[in-house]
């Protein structure tokens, strides 16, 4: 447990610093998962049931629409996981959940994640969540808008880069918004 909590106070110190046993307590609130490759932890049409975030693997995030599956993020270790809207909501949505190798994620369910909310560090725990997941929306939109797939994939590379053996082409290219022959063109022409 020790080991979790410490990973969550590396992973959250620059939004919000607490002490290593606010960190234990969360720990103490979920567990640790081990998935396969290729598994799908949330099916589309069905609820969240649980908050996760990923201790070392990657996965994505796919909207089912008109017969396919367009990926509308792609989350890799350290980031937050899952269908949130679900969660939050409890309702069902398009959202299908999928780890694309084999990962180890932390997962809370609802019920625990409320009682952690309505602590004084929950509070600020699950508020910093919250605006985490926020600020990577509004980024990933702003990029959308003002920068070139080309420009995007670059960036992705510098944070990520061994993307392309964590995550298969064609969610990469989803993302991007572009056909997987235009994100070949991209790739053959950046290496």
């Amino acid at each position: 447990m020790n080991n979790l909590a410490k990973i969550f106070k590396t992973a959250f110190d620059p939004y919000f610093n607490a002490p290593l046993n606010i960190w234990e307590k969360f720990a103490q609130s979920g567990e640790a998962i081990e998935t396969a490759k290729n598994e799908i932890i949330k099916k589309y049409g069905d609820r969240e049931k649980y908050f996760y975030f990923i201790l070392k693997g990657s996965g994505g995030i796919m909207l089912y629409q008109n017969n396919n599956y367009l990926c509308i993020d792609l989350c890799y270790d350290g980031d937050f996981f899952g269908d949130y809207f679900s969660f939050l909501t409890n309702q069902p949505t398009h959202f299908e959940v999928i780890c694309f190798e084999p990962s180890t994620l932390f997962r809370m369910d609802k019920k625990n994640f409320q009682a952690l909310a309505n602590t004084e560090y929950g509070r600020i725990i699950c508020q910093t969540a919250a605006e985490s997941l926020y600020i990577h929306k509004q980024t990933q939109q702003l990029e959308l808008l003002s920068k070139t797939a080309e420009q995007r994939y670059i960036e992705m590379l510098e944070k990520h880069p061994n993307i392309v053996q964590r995550t298969p082409n064609k969610y990469i290219a989803s993302y991007l918004g572009i056909t997987p022959e235009s994100f070949s063109r991209i790739r053959k022409k950046i290496t």
